[in-house]
């Protein structure tokens, strides 16, 4: 479920120097909103998909690590100084990854992934109780916007007929739940990652996140350790594409971006879930649903742009980096 990321987190530099960072960060969305595709399609239960959505992409991501090492001179850990906190964050991650996976087959892979969009509201008032940073009003007012979509989006109001996924409000329960997992997830991260790295933090997460949701789907609906060749295909797919090759791709555009730029591509990857899902999936939330997507992704998208436009100091220009969020 990598599905996203926050560039208070982390702070890549460009992998891809040559190329339009514009079209890096649509193609990194396109992967992150197949996710939900690919979870769907691979029908294992949610702890057997973020398991081995993990544990497939560590092969990828700890080499990266590795070199990114090798090429910090002053170097003293791979993990940090902290390396606890970003294990903590992982599990959270892998809370997350399992709970919108259950949210996908209760509500459906578009409308879940809009919903767990919601982190961009939840990291700023968790960075708000913990470190006491400023909430600025206008982000404020977006947040009743924000769950009068979420309401509309889950299939809580209106005809309980025209909804998508057999399981709406359950669905809709855990995505919300899944977001606040990943909005801790990123503010750990943030806290715990050492100055100037980049895939390490992300592949200590990411084994912290196996374990986590190793545990937590024994517990709840258990984890299948031997899928068949078809499913294990399918996550194979998921960890390639939506675990690593999305990150990477928006991890090395976002540093070039403009703030506004940045944030409304990645945009792309809810409103492209919903599409594929339509297409792919034969999913048809109901008008109300839609809507509901309509008006979250509009929340999230002043969210995203007030976090990533924060007051230009008295004689200092401000930075045309996106900090843009996003959620795989």
């Amino acid at each position: 479920m990598t599905r996203s990321l926050d560039r208070s987190a982390v702070r890549p530099t460009s992998v891809v120097p040559r190329v339009d960072a514009r079209l890096v960060a649509v193609a990194g969305s396109l992967c992150i909103a197949f996710s939900p595709i690919f979870i769907a399609l691979a029908d294992v239960s949610p702890g057997t998909a973020t398991v081995f959505r993990c544990l497939l992409a560590l092969p990828l991501l700890v080499p990266l690590a590795l070199l990114e090492r090798r090429r910090r001179l002053r170097a003293v850990s791979v993990t940090g100084n902290r390396p606890w906190l970003l294990l903590l964050g992982g599990a959270l991650l892998g809370v997350d990854m399992t709970l919108w996976t259950e949210s996908i087959s209760a509500v459906g892979a578009g409308v879940s992934t809009v919903l767990v969009n919601v982190q961009v509201v939840i990291l700023p008032l968790l960075a708000f109780l913990v470190l006491g940073e400023r909430v600025r009003r206008t982000f404020v007012l977006a947040v009743p916007v924000m769950l009068v979509g979420v309401a509309l989006a889950g299939g809580l109001v209106g005809d309980p007929e025209a909804v998508s996924g057999p399981a709406p409000v359950r669905g809709t329960v855990t995505a919300l739940i899944a977001a606040a997992a990943y909005a801790g997830y990123l503010l750990l991260v943030r806290l715990g990652a050492g100055e100037g790295q980049r895939f390490a933090p992300v592949a200590v997460a990411t084994a912290g996140a196996a374990v986590a949701s190793f545990l937590l789907g024994s517990l709840w609906q258990g984890v299948d350790l031997t899928p068949d060749v078809r499913a294990l295909a399918w996550l194979v797919v998921l960890a390639v594409v939506g675990q690593v090759m999305g990150w990477v791709l928006i991890a090395s555009a976002l540093p070039r971006l403009p703030s506004s730029t940045g944030a409304s591509i990645l945009l792309l990857q809810p409103v492209g879930a919903v599409l594929l899902g339509a297409v792919v999936l034969a999913e048809r939330p109901g008008v109300l649903q839609l809507i509901g997507c309509a008006v979250v992704l509009a929340a999230v998208a002043v969210a995203a742009r007030i976090r990533a436009a924060p007051p230009e100091p008295a004689g200092e220009p401000a930075p045309r980096r996106s900090t843009g969020t996003s959620h795989a």
